[in-house]
């Protein structure tokens, strides 16, 4: 397996994000999916991301950590806190005081059954807390052994800044994709800043695998359905669009999926994707995305493709209130 690096910290060119596995895109099988996660680190996967949030009472965490018992070792274990929730699975608000930084911190390290954690994130900034206050309480987990590198998601760039004076940030985790580009305007300052990028849902939300034909493909409890890009007129237009990926996929005799990710893969060796799946098929075809090669005239048609997307991943209601910053499990 390839590497990339995320600031000092080498990590797989590919990750594995294990939110799905537990909630929000359809049924759990705790069972399967721990298998996936041991299959990832046997093909050189070994960077494996989860949040407190994923799944009530921290279940993907837990689920996580009996996976990787015994193998620990092996593995870089990713996680984030910051947005709370209750018993219910209700969000209650985000929490960036020091004082919940190490409470939040030790409860992971219990339920992940481990003593440091490589990769921990904020997941999103506190607007009551100065993030200097923050990183300051992360960085003492730092000095303490209990955390190896520090992270921040879904932050803009005036508060990456900020947050690099108090202590390195080793990696920037927002969502990227070809037709979630955003992010773009802030790699300027984390690359000044050797600060590398960990995307999520790099395959649009699994949309762009070409797995999804129709709405009622996702299952009545899918967050999907929620989402404006994915309902009525913005669905159909959006896929003809993925068409484009399908017909490239074709030339090269391989897959959507492989293409898009072959795409952000392209797009600096600091970037690193963490497609979310708890098929082992669908693993390992995106692993095989390391192995294609986008040729200038192919990235032009998809560049063409991604400018005339319809629609957006606002939610509102109850829905945010049970996914707030939730990331996604593309090839479900």
């Amino acid at each position: 397996m390839q590497t990339r690096n995320l600031g000092t910290l080498q990590v797989s060119a590919i990750g594995l994000g294990c939110m799905g596995m537990s909630e929000f895109y359809g049924a759990a099988d705790d069972t399967q999916s721990a298998a996936v996660i041991l299959q990832a680190l046997e093909h050189g996967i070994h960077m494996f991301d989860t949040a407190d949030l994923y799944g009530v009472g921290g279940s993907n965490e837990l689920l996580l950590g009996a996976a990787l018992r015994g193998r620990r070792s092996e593995a870089i274990i990713a996680t984030k806190f910051g947005v709370m929730r209750d018993q219910h699975g209700r969000v209650l608000g985000m929490n960036g005081r020091p004082e919940y930084v190490r409470q939040a911190a030790e409860a992971s390290l219990r339920r992940l059954g481990t003593d440091y954690i490589d990769l921990y994130y904020q997941h999103m900034p506190d607007p009551d807390v100065p993030i200097e206050e923050t990183v300051g309480a992360m960085s003492e987990l730092v000095t303490e052994g209990k955390v190896r590198y520090l992270g921040l998601s879904n932050v803009d760039a005036d508060t990456l800044i900020r947050a690099s004076r108090i202590h390195p940030i080793a990696a920037l985790q927002s969502e990227y994709s070809l037709w979630s580009r955003e992010i773009e305007a802030l790699l300027p300052a984390a690359r000044k800043l050797g600060t590398g990028i960990v995307a999520y849902s790099p395959l649009g939300k699994g949309f762009l695998s070409g797995q999804i034909k129709r709405y009622e493909d996702f299952a009545e409890d899918d967050i999907r359905r929620h989402f404006s890009r994915f309902q009525g007129d913005n669905f159909r237009y959006n896929l003809e669009l993925v068409s484009v990926l399908e017909q490239i996929a074709r030339e090269k005799d391989a897959t959507s999926a492989q293409v898009a990710l072959a795409w952000i893969l392209r797009q600096g060796h600091d970037i690193v994707p963490i497609p979310g799946t708890k098929r082992p098929a669908y693993l390992l075809e995106n692993i095989k995305s390391l192995e294609l090669t986008l040729e200038p005239g192919d990235l032009e048609r998809i560049d063409r493709m991604a400018g005339r997307i319809k629609g957006d991943f606002d939610v509102t209601g109850d829905t945010l209130d049970t996914l707030e910053a939730a990331d996604a499990s593309d090839n479900e």
